[in-house]
């Protein structure tokens, strides 16, 4: 009963919890001589007693003093005790107060998620930097993997690089959220930012499809041009509302590519009225670098800067079911509205003001029924064709005139 107490208090110990030898031997001796319980169990009855006062988890006691290194690809068992040598992929914020820091580690065989816990008291890791994670717990909730560093595990910086290669996938591959990939597509359009954080955000494209890309600020990575084709290397994929995107950080790489990839995609037609024309529309500039939008004659990655005049409408159809966003370029606009660039810009000179032009488009289009077909790329039809629907259906104008009163009731 001595021995049990002894190597009890001795495990304790190396947990960094101090257990009186004498409780352990008091306990052990009322469960063997007083309840005739038999050793062994007396023994798990004891350790989990103290586990249960200290708070610490079982799995952090019976860890093996040894475990086996393995790749990140090898771990699909819950509850095993492994070593890794990985690099620190991206380091995430964290909410909780139980824990340290929270991120992606990967190696040559893939990526995983990983957490430590603050009771841990391991040394903080950095991204980019190269570890031996010893001991390690393997954890899966929803068929994701993951690893747990706790009290018994150990960080250790290795001098070795691991080299971590992301799959190379089509934009039509994407369908999971939060994984690492490298994709080569070109860049189909570019939008405008309204936050901050945001160097560029936009729409990719290969032969598959197209997907709506995120470059943060804080990345520091090159700036990309509309019909460019590129390697983006070690991107995130991300899910909103069961739209995919991919995000590029810190980690992300960008190569210019010589290839001009062919962006696939399904030319659509939508029927219906034009109910809105939305900011960004009419006579607009470009900036001559990266080809973004001017806001008040300010680029919001180059400053100020002399713009390149340019015309398009970004307008919202409804066809009395649902409302489908349009992009007409300035060829189909010139077309549609019966102006060229040249006139707009004499308009805008005679008047002081560019929104003439814009007034000009919505007094043709607003209410009124079109045909439009093109590409759909993202939530927009890129318009190669619209034509005035001269005879709506009387059941789409009685559709139209039901949204319209139930938004009127709304609003009322």
């Amino acid at each position: 009963m001595n021995e049990i107490a002894t190597k009890i208090e001795a495990r304790f110990s190396e947990l960094g919890v101090k257990v009186q030898p004498s409780e352990i031997e008091t306990r052990l001796d009322q469960l063997i001589n007083k309840y005739k319980v038999p050793p062994e169990e007396a023994r798990r009855n004891v350790i989990n007693y103290f586990l249960k006062q200290h708070n610490i988890p079982k799995t952090e006691f019976f860890a093996p003093k040894e475990t086996t290194t393995v790749k990140v690809s090898e771990i699909k068992e819950d509850g095993k005790w492994v070593t890794l040598r990985v690099k620190v992929v991206q380091l995430w914020d964290s909410n909780q107060e139980a824990i340290s820091q929270a991120g992606l580690i990967g190696d040559e065989s893939g990526t995983i998620k990983f957490t430590k816990w603050k009771k841990a008291a391991l040394p903080s890791i950095e991204e980019g930097k190269n570890y031996l994670f010893k001991n390690v717990t393997t954890s899966e909730w929803q068929g994701q993997f993951s690893i747990k560093l706790n009290r018994t595990s150990e960080i250790i910086p290795i001098k070795e690089e691991i080299n971590i290669e992301m799959p190379q996938v089509k934009a039509s591959d994407i369908k999971e959220d939060g994984k690492w990939v490298t994709l080569r597509a070109k860049v189909v359009q570019l939008w405008e930012t309204n936050h901050e954080s945001v160097s560029q955000v936009g729409l990719l494209g290969d032969e598959s499809g197209t997907i709506k890309f995120t470059k943060w600020k804080k990345a520091n990575l090159p700036q990309v041009e509309e019909g460019k084709s590129y390697l983006f290397k070690n991107v995130t994929t991300s899910e909103w509302q069961g739209q995919f995107s991919i995000k590029l950080n810190k980690t992300s790489a960008i190569e210019p590519i010589k290839e001009d990839i062919e962006v696939g995609s399904t030319l659509t037609e939508y029927r219906g009225a034009i109910v809105d024309i939305q900011s960004g529309s009419g006579l607009i500039k470009r900036c001559p670098e990266c080809n973004r939008a001017l806001v008040k004659g300010a680029c919001g990655e180059h400053g100020k800067v002399e713009g390149i005049y340019d015309l398009r409408v970004k307008a919202v159809m409804d066809d009395g079911e649902k409302v489908q966003d349009i992009l007409l370029n300035r060829e189909v606009t010139e077309a549609l509205i019966g102006i060229t660039i040249q006139k707009a810009k004499e308009m805008a000179t005679e008047a002081l003001d560019q929104s003439v032009v814009l007034d000009l488009i919505k007094s043709k289009l607003i209410g009124r029924y079109f045909i439009v077909s093109g590409k759909r790329l993202d939530r927009f039809i890129l318009v190669d064709t619209i034509s005035q629907d001269v005879n709506p259906m009387d059941e789409d104008i009685k559709k139209l005139l039901a949204t319209a009163a139930q938004q009127v009731a709304q609003e009322a």
